[in-house]
């Protein structure tokens, strides 16, 4: 564990299926800081929502009764050796939040003020005693924005889809490529247009374009990074 009187709060924000989540935890781990998936939370609430039949089935969303559910929602995270599992009221959902149904909807709840407002509390919350390393959508502009290193994850959406479409197929689940483009494609337009909190490169950030790169030469760069702002 790193001397607390350089424990700092890193910010890692960009677009879906960008590996940001893969980045961010890999870099936790070998620091000693806690990981914080942002983006589960929102998926999260979103399980919630569909369970309790908040969605209707053109994808809107009924506000007012998801509004009102809030401080009914209670989510964590259970570190279990190298995993981490993201609980909601108690159940472990980190399976079930990953599917491709959240996903469709996901971006529609993470739009929602409230929902912004609470889910950001949060966060800050998480970060209260610093040695974070937290990745999302709005987490270097709005979360922390005072967050001593941020990070902007960027690649082309057929690149971020086919991550994608990888990752689900090694999980057994039954995809096309073309549904999880059109998917990843609709996140983006959602995340950038959203009135509350859109997703933007912090002016601050360092812009990560990880089109090219393995999985060894991400975690090195963004190891690199840190032991350059603590130093």
């Amino acid at each position: 564990m790193r001397d607390n009187k350089k424990r700092i709060i890193i910010a890692i924000d960009g677009y879906s299926s960008s590996g940001k989540s893969s980045m961010a935890r890999a870099l936790a781990r070998s620091i000693g800081y806690r990981y914080i998936d942002s983006g589960a939370m929102y998926r999260a609430v979103t399980l919630y929502a569909m369970r309790h039949d908040m969605i209707n089935p053109d994808g809107s969303v009924n506000v007012g009764v998801l509004t009102d559910a809030l401080p009914s929602i209670n989510i964590d995270f259970n570190v279990d050796g190298d995993c981490q599992s993201t609980m909601l009221n108690g159940e472990n959902v980190e399976k079930e939040i990953r599917q491709l149904p959240v996903s469709n909807n996901v971006s529609s709840v993470a739009a929602i003020p409230a929902v912004r407002h609470h889910l950001v509390a949060m966060q800050q919350d998480f970060g209260r005693l610093r040695g974070v390393v937290m990745d999302g959508r709005d987490i270097g502009t709005t979360v922390f924005p005072d967050a001593e290193l941020k990070i902007f994850v960027n690649a082309p959406a057929e690149t971020r889809a086919q991550r994608r479409v990888n990752e689900l197929l090694e999980k057994g689940e039954t995809v096309t490529y073309e549904e999880v483009l059109a998917n990843v494609q609709n996140r983006d337009h959602i995340d950038e247009t959203r009135a509350e909190s859109p997703l933007r490169r912090a002016t601050d950030a360092i812009d990560f374009d990880n089109s090219d790169m393995t999985i060894d030469e991400q975690n090195r760069a963004l190891l690199s990074l840190f032991n350059k702002t603590v130093s």
